[in-house]
């Protein structure tokens, strides 16, 4: 099976690119993807030599460029997304042009292809803010969409135009929605690997406001794990939640931070907290459950928040690389600047 994977060099979609290697021996997968500022071939150093595995570079919006790459492919996985919520209050017209256009542009691209299927990875962020005081509320499927920042409100966006591929063209669309991520090969500006490498690297850890924000924190590998149940057996037309039942404050994930660097709270700094920060997320995730009998095995914490800050620890190099810029010049080396 021939699958295209769009923002393949990210941190969740080089995740997926490996996982679906390591477990599929007969899918093959083209990354499709533009490398902007977080995408990084080094994240797919390790199968770059995979007769399976194909890298085109080329932009979302690009009709032409993704025509080509989806001939000859049964299934789209589309990842690629503005994800982050700063960069989103202070520019939002990228996250409107990559996640809403662009969307568009591979659902047309697909379905004149042929495709046979495409899952749109979507977010929890799209349902907008739980209050804290209800602990017992979750967001189902069909709870309303209602995001609060200009990168959710472009991702509800793209859902729409997914779902509404499926309704008016009877394309085999599927939309998730995960809950935040956490593991290996993160862009070091979300807040697990930021906090992560500054205690690493002795500098203290900015948490907004009084820390009592919460999400809902799954493992990477679940959530790839999920993607290919979805992909495999998930209904047309339906949107599945996925989750891992592990909510935490922002003030407890710090905490657990620095109890696993061996550091104290002082090296926390208290700032000014996010524009329409968010209280919390909570996904029920019992239709996937249900229906494809998924569940998450790999969030479990303290082990897997431990196992994660471990592998920031142990390649030191890649985040040097990435936080100063230079792993741009490997791939820049072989596929020219853009």
């Amino acid at each position: 099976m021939r699958v295209l994977v769009t923002g393949g060099a990210g941190f969740i979609g080089s995740n997926f690119v490996r996982f679906v290697l390591g477990v599929r021996a007969d899918w093959r997968i083209v990354n499709y993807d533009a490398l902007t500022y977080a995408g990084n071939l080094e994240n797919l150093r390790d199968v770059e030599g995979d007769p399976r595995y194909e890298f085109v570079r080329a932009d979302v919006c690009d009709a032409e460029a993704a025509a080509r790459a989806v001939e000859g492919c049964v299934a789209v996985v589309h990842f690629a997304a503005e994800s982050h919520v700063d960069r989103s209050i202070m520019d939002s017209a990228p996250f409107v042009r990559t996640n809403v256009v662009g969307t568009q542009v591979m659902l047309d691209a697909a379905r004149r292809a042929g495709v046979r299927r495409f899952v749109h990875v979507s977010t929890d962020e799209v349902y907008g803010s739980l209050p804290l005081e209800r602990a017992e509320e979750r967001f189902t499927e069909r709870s309303p969409l209602a995001p609060t920042s200009p990168y959710a409100a472009s991702k509800a966006a793209s859902d729409l135009m997914a779902l509404a591929a499926h309704r008016t063209h009877g394309q085999d669309v599927i939309v998730t929605r995960c809950s935040n991520n956490f593991g290996a090969y993160q862009f070091p500006e979300k807040v697990i690997p930021l906090f992560t490498c500054n205690l690493l690297g002795g500098q203290r850890v900015p948490l907004y406001g009084d820390g009592r924000n919460v999400r809902d924190w799954i493992h990477v590998e679940d959530h790839c794990e999920a993607l290919a149940a979805v992909l495999e057996g998930g209904r047309a037309g339906e949107v599945y939640n996925i989750g891992a039942d592990n909510e935490r404050s922002n003030l407890e994930l710090t905490r657990a931070l620095l109890a696993i660097v061996g550091k104290g709270e002082e090296m926390i700094e208290r700032v000014a907290d996010r524009p329409g920060h968010d209280l919390r997320y909570a996904l029920d995730a019992r239709k996937i459950r249900e229906e494809l009998g998924w569940e998450a095995t790999r969030s479990a914490w303290p082990s897997a928040l431990e196992h994660t800050v471990a592998w920031y620890r142990e390649h030191a190099g890649w985040v040097e690389r990435v936080r100063s810029g230079a792993y741009r010049a490997y791939y820049e080396r072989q596929y020219g600047e853009r």
